[in-house]
C-alpha cells in the first residue's frame, strides 16, 4: 500500500479525540469533537462531513470525519472500526438513549449516552488506578472547575501545531505521526496547560471510567487504524514474540561491567527486534513493552525517523556525561505483544529474524575488528577470528513468534456485527486446554464471557452493551502467548563444533584466535595470542584491561560482551554529542562509598605523604556512585578528584601485597590515615571491604500480563466507574441479572491493562530505580528493566535501598514520610517527581528481592550465585512479597534469613541502630547467640524467649538510659513476635537475624571473626 495512505490513516486514528477531551466534556458547546480535533483536521487537511452517523447498533460517539486530499471513504470506515474495536477492548460499554436530530438530509436516528451516565470529570477529577480500583481524588486539591477551556484548547492546539512537519509538498504525515505519539503527552514548561503539566499524561479517555488515559485509547485506535490499513482485507493479527536465551547470556560475568553489559546488549538486541514494526507500522503498534520515552527509542526517532532535535531538548539523555545517562538502562525486555497485517505476519517475523541477528554479525565483525586494531594486527583482510565470530554468531539469538488473527472471530449475520461466531476461535484453542473441538476453553469458558457474549439491554429496551470482536482480546492475547510457548519448547537445535581450548569465561565455544594452531595448547603455556596481546598490550598499543585481564581468553559472546561498554559509549557519543564515558563503579569503590563520603563531608583533607604516592604508583582514577559525584563536584572537587585516586591506591596496594608488602601496607596505611583524618586524635577507621548485591524482581508478573486475578478480588466493572456512575447504575440495573453480573464481573483482560503494566514497568525501571539507588542512596544500578532490578550498593545502604524500592515499585509507601526525601512521593499506587505524575503498578502488586552481602574480592560468579540463590529464597521460603538477605564472611561463614517486607526490615534496621550505637558492647550478640545455642524452639507464648532476649541485650549496654532510649524491652518484644511467626527452626531464624544484624552494625567490616 501506499505509504502516506498508512501514515494518514494512523493520524486520522490518533486525532478523532482531542488530548483535552476529559476536560472540555459537558463544558464546551462545540463539543469534545467540534474543538482541537476539528481544528488540527482542517490544518492538516481533514474536515467534517455534514450528516454521517455511525451505525445504529454503534454504542459509541460518532466520529465523522474524512481526509480532503483525495482519501477515500475507505479510510475514515477503516479508523471507525479502529475506535469501534479499541473502546470495546479497553473499557465497559455504555447505556445509550435513542435521539432524533434534524440534518440537511432530514431527521436522522442516532444514539446518545443516558444523561445519568454523563461526568463533568472537571468538576470532580478522578482518576481509577486499572490494575488495582484505587481511587486517586484530584478534588482534594481543589479540583478543575475553575480551568478555562477556552484556553485549554486554544494551548492544547498550539501544542500539537508545533508537533506537525512539513515537507516540500505539504505535510510529512510519517514524521507528523511519530512526533504527535512521541510528544503529544508531554508539554514543554511554557505549555502548561492551567499548571496541568504532572496530570496531562493521565486525563482519562472516557471520564466515565477514567482508569486509561487518552494517549492509551488514540494509541491503541492507531495500532488497530494501521495493521487494517496496511492488510490488503482490513484484517488484523495479534504478534508475540521473542528473543532469547535470557539467563545464560547475562548470567555468564566476571565483573560488574559485564552484568552490565549482558542486561544491556540483550535490550538493545530486543530493540533490533522491534525497529522493523516501528519502522514499517509505527512504535504505536507495539502494545508491550510501551516504547514511549524509551531512550533507545527516542535515539531512533531523531537521528534516522528525522524529528526535530528540539523537541528532546528536555530529554534527560541527551545531557549528561557518564553513565547515569538514561541510554545506558537496560529497559527493554526480550519479547513485545504488537498489532500488525494479519497477511505480513510471516513477512514481519522473518524481518525481525533477519534485523537481529544481521545488526549482531555486523556488531561481531566490528569487535574483532577492534581487537585486531588495538594489538596491531589488523591489515584489512580477513582473519581466522572473523569467520570464528560468524560461527559462534550463527542462530544467536533465537526467534519465536506466533501469531493470532482477529478473523477467527466472526459475524453469524454481516448486518449484525454484534451476533459473534467464535467457533473457528474455539477451535484453535481447544487443543492447549485439552477439550475436543467445538468445546469452549479458557477464556471462553470464563465467567466473563459468559457476561460479555450476550447483548444487555435496560428494561425498556434500549441497549446497554453489544460485543464486538474487540471484546475478545484476552482470548486472541492468550492463544498467541499459547501457541508461543509451544513453538519455544521444539525450537531446533543446531550443532557448532568446536575442537579447541575453550573460552575462559563460558567454557563453550573456542576463544578467538588468528592462528587456528593456538587452540590445540592451552593459552596457559602461551604468551602470543591475540588475547594476550590485548591484556597485556604491545610496543605499538597500549594494554586494554577493560577488555580482557590476563589469562582470559574469549569466545565470539563474550568478546562482544566485553567490548560492548566501549563501543557503545562512542556510538552514544556519536549521537548525543560531548564526552560521554562508560564508568563502572568497581566493589571495592562500593565497599568504601560511606567512608568516602563521610570523608568529604568533613573536607576531604590527604595524609602526609599523599602526593608522593600518586607520583610513584599513579593511579587511575576510578568511577565513583552518581550521588558522591553530584554532591562534591562543586562544593569539594580537589577532593573529589582525590576520592577518585583513592580506591585507584588500594587496588595498587593488593596488586603488591605479594611482591612488595612493605609497600602495600605503607598504601594502605595512607588511605586509611586520609579516611581518619577528620576524626579525632587517635581514633583511625580501618578501609571498609564489603559491598552489597540487590537483585529484585516483580511477583506474578505472568498473571499480571495474562489477567488472572492477583493479590485478591480483581477490578470489577463496576468498580472501574466514576463515583458519580455508581449511584445511576445501581439505580437502573436493579432486577436485570444480566447488567447486575455485569457490574460485579471481574474486568477482562484489555490492551489497556498490557499498555498500564509497560508504562508502570518503564516509569519504575527508568526513572525510579535510578532515583531510590543513585540519588537518595551511594548505590550504583547495573541494569533495570520492566520488574528486573540488580543494583550494587555500600553495606549500609542496604536495607533502605532495599524497602524503598518495594515501595516504589507498587507505588504506595506506608510511612507516608517519602515526600520528605529528595522529592518523590509515593502514595495509592502513583508517584510524584520533578513534577511528574508517574502511574505504577499499584499496592496489590508485590516484589521479592534477593540481596547478598559479600567481601569486595570474593569471586563475582560465586557471589551472584548465591543472590539468585537469595532471591528465590525469597519467592519460595517467603512466599513472594518477601526478601532473603545473605551474609558471605571472607573466613567462610553464612548467614541467611528470609522474611516479609514491613516490620522484619524495621526490626533488623532497628536492631542494627541499637548494636551499632556508642555504649553497646560488641559483645551483646555473641552472648545471646551463646546462650540460644541451648534452647528448644519456643513453642508457647515466647514470653521467656521475649524477657531473656531483653536482659542480655539490655545487660551489654553502658547504661539504662542507653537501653530506654532504643526501647530494648520494645525490641525484644518484636523480635519475639517475629521469631514465633516463622513455622520451623525458629531459633536458627533469629539467630541469623541477631547475626546479620551485628554484622551490619560495625563501623568496618574488615574482619568478620564472630
Amino acid at each position: 500500500m501506499d505509504d502516506n495512505r498508512l501514515w494518514q490513516t494512523k493520524l486520522l486514528a490518533r486525532l478523532h479525540d482531542p488530548a483535552e477531551k476529559a476536560l472540555v466534556l459537558l463544558r464546551d458547546p462545540a463539543g469534545h469533537e467540534g474543538g482541537t480535533s476539528r481544528a488540527l483536521q482542517r490544518l492538516l487537511g481533514i474536515e467534517q462531513i455534514a450528516g454521517e452517523t455511525l451505525p445504529a447498533d454503534s454504542t459509541h460517539d460518532s466520529h465523522t470525519l474524512i481526509f480532503e486530499q483525495g482519501v477515500s471513504r475507505s479510510m475514515y470506515e477503516v479508523v471507525k472500526r479502529a475506535d469501534w474495536l479499541a473502546a470495546a477492548a479497553d473499557r465497559p460499554q455504555w447505556p445509550m438513549g435513542e435521539i432524533t436530530v434534524s440534518t440537511k438530509r432530514g431527521q436522522t436516528r442516532t444514539l446518545k449516552v443516558a444523561d445519568w451516565a454523563q461526568v463533568n470529570w472537571a468538576k470532580r477529577p478522578v482518576l481509577i488506578h486499572p490494575l488495582t480500583g484505587t481511587e486517586y481524588d484530584l478534588g482534594r486539591l481543589g479540583g478543575l472547575s475553575d480551568t478555562d477551556f477556552h484556553d485549554i484548547k486554544s494551548r492544547s492546539l498550539a501544542h500539537f501545531a508545533r508537533l506537525i512537519a512539513r515537507a516540500p509538498d505539504g505535510v510529512d504525515w510519517r514524521k507528523s505521526l511519530l512526533a504527535i505519539w512521541r510528544f503529544g503527552s508531554e508539554l514543554q514548561e511554557q505549555e502548561d496547560f492551567g499548571k496541568l503539566g504532572a496530570l496531562w499524561r493521565l486525563l482519562p479517555a472516557d471520564t466515565r471510567v477514567p482508569d486509561h488515559s487518552i494517549w492509551d485509547h488514540l494509541d491503541l485506535v492507531s495500532a488497530f487504524g494501521g495493521a487494517a490499513a496496511a492488510d490488503p482485507d482490513g484484517e488484523t493479527a495479534l504478534l508475540a514474540l521473542s528473543i532469547g536465551p535470557v539467563q545464560p547470556f547475562i548470567r555468564a560475568a566476571r565483573s560488574t561491567s559485564d552484568l552490565w553489559a549482558g542486561s544491556h546488549l540483550l535490550a538493545r538486541l530486543a530493540w533490533e527486534a522491534m525497529r522493523p514494526v516501528c519502522e514499517t507500522l509505527g512504535p504505536d503498534a507495539i502494545l508491550f513493552p510501551r516504547l514511549r520515552g524509551v531512550p533507545q527509542v527516542d535515539l531512533w526517532l531523531r537521528t534516522e525517523c528525522g524529528l526535530d532535535a528540539s523537541l528532546f531538548e528536555d530529554c534527560d539523555w541527551t545531557r549528561g556525561g557518564t553513565d547515569s545517562n538514561p541510554l545506558f538502562s537496560a529497559a527493554l525486555p526480550n519479547r513485545f505483544v504488537a498489532l500488525v497485517p494479519r497477511a505480513r505476519v510471516a513477512d514481519l517475523a522473518s524481518t525481525v529474524e533477519q534485523s537481529v541477528r544481521g545488526w549482531l554479525d555486523s556488531l561481531g565483525k566490528r569487535v574483532v575488528d577492534r581487537l585486531l586494531d588495538a594489538v596491531g594486527l589488523a591489515n584489512g583482510s580477513e582473519q581466522y577470528c572473523h569467520q570464528q565470530m560468524r560461527d559462534q554468531l550463527h542462530g544467536f539469538p533465537e526467534v519465536h513468534w506466533a501469531a493470532v488473527p482477529f478473523s477467527l472471530i466472526r459475524a453469524r449475520n454481516p448486518d449484525r456485527q454484534t451476533d459473534l461466531d467464535t467457533s473457528r476461535l474455539s477451535d484453535a484453542i481447544a487443543p492447549f486446554f485439552g477439550v475436543a473441538p467445538g468445546e469452549d476453553s479458557g477464556f471462553l469458558q470464563s465467567p466473563a464471557w459468559r457476561v460479555l457474549q450476550r447483548e444487555a439491554c435496560w428494561a425498556d429496551g434500549t441497549t446497554f452493551f453489544a460485543p464486538n470482536p474487540g471484546v475478545l482480546y484476552p482470548a486472541v492475547y492468550d492463544l498467541a502467548e499459547r501457541v508461543l510457548a509451544a513453538a519455544k519448547a521444539v525450537r531446533p537445535f543446531g550443532q557448532s563444533e568446536q575442537r579447541g581450548w575453550r573460552c575462559s569465561l563460558t567454557g563453550e565455544t573456542e576463544w578467538l584466535t588468528t592462528d587456528p594452531e593456538q587452540l590445540e595448547t592451552s593459552y596457559r603455556r602461551q604468551t602470543d595470542t591475540l588475547w594476550a596481546r590485548v591484556a597485556r598490550g604491545t610496543r605499538v598499543a597500549r594494554a586494554r584491561p577493560s577488555w580482557a585481564k590476563p589469562g582470559e581468553h574469549l569466545g565470539a559472546l563474550p568478546a562482544i560482551k566485553r567490548l560492548w561498554p566501549t563501543l557503545f559509549a562512542e556510538e552514544v557519543r556519536e549521537a548525543v554529542g560531548g564526552d560521554l564515558q562508560r564508568f563502572v563503579v568497581s566493589t571495592h569503590t562500593m565497599a568504601l562509598a560511606h567512608q568516602i563520603d563521610q570523608w568529604l563531608a568533613h573536607g576531604g583533607q590527604v595524609a602526609s605523604g599523599w602526593s608522593e604516592a600518586l607520583k610513584t604508583h599513579q593511579p587511575e582514577a576510578v568511577a565513583l556512585p552518581r550521588r558522591l559525584v553530584s554532591r562534591y563536584q562543586r562544593q569539594n572537587p580537589e577532593g573529589l578528584a582525590d576520592a577518585k585516586r583513592l580506591v585507584g591506591l588500594l587496588e595498587i596496594a593488593d596488586g603488591l601485597r605479594l611482591e612488595d608488602e612493605k609497600e602495600a601496607q605503607r598504601l594502605k596505611d595512607l588511605v586509611e590515615d586520609s579516611l581518619s583524618s577528620w576524626r579525632k586524635p587517635g581514633e583511625r577507621v580501618k578501609a571498609e571491604t564489603y559491598y552489597a548485591l540487590l537483585l529484585m524482581d516483580g511477583d506474578r508478573m505472568g498473571a499480571w500480563l495474562s489477567g488472572e486475578t492477583v493479590s485478591g478480588e480483581g477490578v470489577s466493572y463496576r468498580q472501574s466507574f466514576h463515583p458519580d456512575i455508581r449511584a445511576g447504575f445501581d439505580r437502573h440495573a436493579t432486577g436485570n441479572r444480566l447488567i447486575e453480573d455485569y457490574g460485579r464481573q471481574t474486568r477482562a483482560l484489555s490492551p489497556n491493562r498490557h499498555l498500564a503494566i509497560s508504562g508502570a514497568l518503564n516509569d519504575f525501571a527508568l526513572t525510579l530505580v535510578r532515583h531510590v539507588v543513585e540519588v537518595e542512596h551511594l548505590g550504583r544500578v547495573i541494569y533495570a528493566g520492566g520488574d528486573d532490578v540488580l543494583a550494587m550498593l555500600p553495606v549500609g545502604d542496604l536495607l533502605p535501598a532495599m524497602q524503598r524500592l518495594r515501595w516504589a515499585y507498587s507505588g504506595h509507601d506506608p510511612s507516608h514520610r517519602s515526600g520528605d526525601r529528595d522529592g518523590l512521593v509515593l502514595s495509592q499506587g502513583f508517584a510524584l517527581l520533578d513534577k511528574r505524575l508517574l502511574r505504577l503498578m499499584g499496592e496489590k502488586a508485590t516484589a521479592s528481592c534477593g540481596a547478598v552481602i559479600a567481601h569486595h574480592q570474593a569471586p563475582l560468579g560465586a557471589v551472584l550465585r548465591e543472590l539468585r540463590a537469595a532471591e528465590q529464597q525469597a519467592k519460595t521460603r517467603g512466599g513472594r512479597d518477601a526478601f532473603s538477605l545473605t551474609l558471605l564472611k571472607r573466613s567462610g561463614g553464612i548467614r541467611q534469613f528470609t522474611a516479609k517486607w514491613g516490620e522484619p526490615l524495621q526490626v533488623l534496621s532497628d536492631l542494627r541502630a541499637f548494636l551499632g550505637a556508642e555504649g553497646v558492647s560488641r559483645r551483646a550478640v555473641y552472648n545471646s547467640l551463646a546462650w540460644l545455642k541451648d534452647l528448644p524452639d519456643p513453642q508457647d507464648d515466647g514470653t521467656m524467649l521475649e524477657r531473656m532476649l531483653a536482659y542480655q541485650l539490655a545487660r551489654q549496654t553502658r547504661s539504662k538510659a542507653l537501653a530506654a532510649h532504643h526501647d530494648v524491652p520494645g525490641l525484644a518484644r518484636r523480635l519475639t513476635a517475629l521469631t514465633l511467626g516463622e513455622s520451623e527452626k525458629r531459633l536458627e531464624w533469629l539467630a541469623n537475624v541477631l547475626g546479620v544484624a551485628e554484622f551490619l552494625a560495625r563501623e568496618t567490616r574488615n574482619t568478620d571473626n564472630d
